[in-house]
């Protein structure tokens, strides 16, 4: 099979290309940090379906008279199928007398209003919600290493990891970006993105060994060439794949409702990566390293 497009032979402009994106991440994420939700901080999400264009002075006026003071930035807008709502985080738990306050004054400041939504997570919850959902992907990462490392070896698993790393840094730097509400939907979407992205790669990985099985690279410029023939040879379930899931990805976020639009959104972020990454990623990097060991030992090594 003749490769007529070389991607490893240019790993080098891939591995650039998510270098910057990476370093822009890292720059939003310093200077804007997460939008975290009430599910990682302590107080009060309440959503008011006013049927309006949020007018955020109207809200704050509103929410002054009820004895609670909003900061800024406490105030978002949202739209859905049902009408425009207005999205109020603050900062404690509000109490039910509180509530019979915002009630009150609700039906007085927006006539139109069809109720509201509240939503409270006390500090001791928000910190074990913080920590189970770091420890979630960390051992859903472990675990991926863990699996490819004995299917495979360990530079197949590392590599799949920096690719996995890759994608949910890019989707965490586009809700840091976007200021997009990260809560327990955001990290269901990353934990999805881990285990598609890491599918995808394992099926060209796979692809790799056997090819590797017919035919021994004995210099760096062979194994190029394998890896070349191997991400052509999957290219093409890769693209379908990625475009089916896709499909369904962006239906849901334009008809599945606004509770699950950041989840969605994610997920259309992190597949669009993860496909990204799987190709011009996971295998360059593998190949990088094997090569560094080829030319130390200047002999194939079995690496099935």
């Amino acid at each position: 099979m003749k490769v007529k497009f070389g991607i490893i032979k240019r790993r080098k402009w891939f591995f650039l290309l998510s270098g910057l994106i990476t370093v822009a991440g890292l720059v939003f994420f310093l200077l804007f940090g997460f939008n975290l939700g009430t599910d990682f901080l302590a107080g009060s999400r309440i959503q008011m379906q006013i049927n309006e264009s949020v007018n955020v002075t109207k809200v704050q006026d509103m929410f002054k008279a009820a004895g609670l003071p909003l900061g800024e930035g406490a105030v978002t807008s949202s739209t859905s199928g049902a009408g425009q709502s207005a999205i109020v985080r603050l900062s404690k738990t509000i109490t039910p007398a509180e509530v019979a306050k915002v009630e009150t004054l609700e039906k007085q400041y927006f006539p139109k209003s069809q109720g509201y939504s509240i939503s409270s997570v006390d500090p001791v919850v928000a910190t074990q919600t913080s920590k189970k959902a770091v420890w979630a992907v960390l051992l859903a990462s472990l675990f991926i290493v863990l699996y490819v490392a004995i299917r495979f070896e360990y530079r197949f698993a590392i590599s799949g990891i920096v690719a996995l790393l890759h994608d949910a840094f890019i989707v965490m730097s586009v809700f840091a970006l976007l200021r997009l509400e990260v809560d327990l939907t955001f990290v269901a979407a990353v934990l999805t993105i881990v285990g598609y992205s890491i599918n995808d790669t394992i099926v060209i990985f796979d692809r790799i060994r056997e090819n590797l099985k017919l035919s021994r690279p004995r210099t760096f410029e062979e194994l190029e060439q394998l890896v070349d023939k191997s991400l052509w040879q999957t290219m093409t379930r890769s693209i379908n794949t990625v475009f089916t899931v896709l499909i369904a990805a962006v239906m849901l976020y334009f008809f599945g409702g606004q509770s699950i639009h950041n989840f969605t959104f994610a997920l259309i972020v992190g597949l669009v990566s993860g496909a990204y990454s799987s190709i011009f990623i996971a295998s360059p990097i593998w190949v990088a390293w094997k090569g560094r060991q080829m030319r130390r030992t200047n002999a194939p090594e079995s690496v099935a």
